[in-house]
């Protein structure tokens, strides 16, 4: 399979941190930079999903899928334990993205 590019998927939220929107793309911080300048159009545009607070990569397009699949079936309270396992504070991660 194609994989020369890394894999990500992501939790977006928004400032107040009541709205969660998972995502899965190819280029990162490009996706982060348009969620917040408002021009990724749909959900998180309506609820100004803005602020990167959880993301893992992958190699292979197939496992970021699935696992943002996974991660869409789960209930608030379990994807808010998996975020806090790496974020705890729910710092938002926007700046940390330099470089990737």
């Amino acid at each position: 399979m194609y994989h020369s590019k890394v894999h990500s998927i992501y939790i977006m939220t928004n400032k107040n941190k009541t709205v969660l929107y998972i995502g899965m793309t190819s280029s990162l911080s490009d996706r982060v930079r348009k969620h917040y300048n408002g021009s990724y159009r749909g959900f998180s545009k309506k609820y100004n999903c803005q602020y990167l607070i959880y993301y893992e990569m992958f190699e292979y397009v197939g496992d970021a899928i699935k696992r943002e699949k996974q991660l869409k079936g789960w209930r608030r309270e379990k994807k808010l334990t998996l975020i806090k396992s790496k974020n705890p504070d729910l710092i938002f991660l926007n700046d940390k993205l330099q470089g990737l």
